[in-house]
């Protein structure tokens, strides 16, 4: 006789202990844990002594300072803490329906400081029944996990399953105050006698040209590159040249509204250009939405404009014309 099996799977253990295992799996702390889930450690450990009854085995090694997973809470950890990524996204999905109107925007910090916060009050203004969310970042985005509808970003290139088209083909180039020029910063050859400014990225996804690189494609040598002040921003950096601190090898695109309202210069070149441009980025399919589809549009227009500014530059590249 065949032993018969039953299809009915197996209840699973109460939510609220299988969300206590995996806050204080993650962080390893009931402490840790007890604070995020506003609850005390007190009530997590007696949520975890009847989860490990009911599954019949113990999850965490309790040391005196510390606590370890054991084999099982290895074993079940992964999939419980997918599962909870998957509740988190999905009820965001919610929030997005119920802020149909909320365009989320995601871009680099400097691009959104320098560039994007400048102008977006010209979008927000032609779009009366859309409001903007802007999210500053990095990191590469995760449209569905993070709620975002629209990002910019400097890359090489779009991966397959989102929307990409280029808006801005990026370079490097040296800016400083105009008041450097009047002290005698007039050629590349007069760059050992003023301070240097670098920018730091803050991530390895992507590392700029740095000073070296560009004495390099300048053709100058012996000049020391790594002198004076590092900063970990795009906007600080040339925060700090407007100031007068030295002189910033700036993205191009982000040093626009200075160089254009007198506040930097370009005093020289070449400029150094990068393989990697500014993308306006989506899921595929979503750049048919309406709200997407007015600010992919609209910031189009507004790159356009930038880029006409750049037109108007002297040869000399001393002044904006």
């Amino acid at each position: 006789m065949h032993e018969k099996y039953s299809s009915t799977p197996r209840p699973l253990p109460a939510l609220n202990a299988l969300r206590a295992f995996e806050a204080i799996a993650r962080h390893l702390s009931f402490a840790r844990a007890a604070e995020e889930l506003h609850v005390t450690p007190a009530a997590l450990s007696h949520q975890i002594r009847g989860l490990e009854q009911e599954v019949g085995v113990a999850l965490f090694h309790r040391r005196t300072r510390a606590i370890e997973l054991t084999e099982a809470g290895r074993l079940i950890y992964p999939g419980i803490h997918a599962g909870f990524a998957s509740l988190r996204n999905a009820v965001g999905q919610i929030e997005r329906v119920r802020g149909h109107n909320v365009l989320v925007i995601s871009a680099t910090p400097g691009l959104v400081a320098k560039w994007l916060m400048p102008r977006l009050w010209r979008f927000l203004h032609a779009h009366p029944d859309i409001d903007a969310r802007v999210s500053a970042s990095l990191k590469l985005t995760d449209f569905a996990a993070e709620g975002v509808d629209v990002a910019i970003r400097l890359s090489k290139g779009i991966p397959a399953d989102l929307h990409g088209e280029k808006l801005f083909d990026d370079a490097m180039l040296p800016v400083c105050s105009p008041r450097l020029v009047e002290q005698g910063l007039r050629g590349a050859e007069d760059l050992p006698r003023f301070p240097l400014i670098h920018y730091d990225f803050a991530t390895s996804m992507y590392a700029p040209p740095v000073w070296t690189d560009w004495f390099a494609v300048a053709g100058l040598e012996g000049v020391g590159g790594t002198r004076g002040l590092r900063v970990n921003a795009a906007d600080h950096a040339l925060e700090a040249a407007v100031a007068g601190a030295g002189v910033a090898l700036s993205h191009k695109l982000i040093a626009s509204d200075d160089v254009h309202s007198g506040r930097l210069v370009t005093p020289f070149g070449p400029e150094l250009p990068l393989r990697s441009g500014y993308y306006f980025v989506c899921p595929k399919g979503h750049e048919t939405r309406p709200m997407v589809r007015a600010f992919r549009d609209w910031l189009f227009d507004e790159m356009a404009e930038t880029k006409g500014k750049w037109g108007t530059l002297s040869p000399d590249w001393r002044v904006a014309g």
